[in-house]
């Protein structure tokens, strides 16, 4: 795609839904204005009794993701806030060595917050998981049959880093709500 005389090349971005019992990725390719899913699934975690074995694990499986897709850029879900202390350390230690993993590949890293992942996706930061899931199946023109929800995650925060950087070189229009998508968009509607 050339915007002037800019050139944009076709890249990669992973996502990841960080989580020590079961991590979501995806790696979505864009081109232009168009994105394709090359891979996404789940890596369990949960068969590893000592937490610092799933660490490696994620560390390990992510830079084979890395190895395999190329990806230019990491986007990451940052851990929400919860009461669980010991939930959110393991959380952010796992969020820390999939980063640490990226970065020794030399991508780029961007986090997002779980509500501006829906938002992106949705348009409603309180949107459920469904709700995301059903949208990436209609943006994405895919059907998505994994039953973790951890993947759809992934591919959420790498849609959601597409649309926040992706339309600086032509990417989707932005919406104010559903009337604009809708008025803009009138063969998404089913009737």
């Amino acid at each position: 795609m050339s915007i002037g005389k800019l050139k944009v090349d076709a890249y990669k971005i992973l996502g990841v839904d960080p989580g020590t019992n079961i991590l979501g990725y995806a790696v979505l390719e864009v081109d232009g204005t168009k994105l394709k899913v090359l891979n996404f699934g789940v890596f369990h975690l949960d068969k590893y009794e000592d937490h610092h074995e799933k660490l490696k694990e994620i560390f390990l499986q992510l830079q084979e993701i890395i190895e395999s897709y190329l990806p230019k850029q990491l986007a990451i879900e940052a851990p929400f806030y919860g009461k669980n202390v010991q939930s959110m350390l393991k959380l952010g230690r796992a969020q820390g060595v999939a980063m640490a993993a990226a970065m020794t590949m030399g991508l780029e890293i961007q986090e997002y917050a779980p509500k501006k992942i829906k938002q992106s996706i949705t348009g409603n930061g309180n949107a459920s998981k469904e709700q995301v899931a059903a949208m990436l199946e209609s943006i994405l023109k895919i059907k998505i049959t994994s039953k973790h929800f951890d993947a759809t995650d992934a591919l959420g925060v790498a849609v959601c880093h597409y649309n926040q950087t992706g339309s600086i070189l032509g990417g989707q229009k932005k919406h104010s709500g559903w009337a604009s998508f809708i008025n803009d968009n009138p063969d998404k509607v089913k009737k």
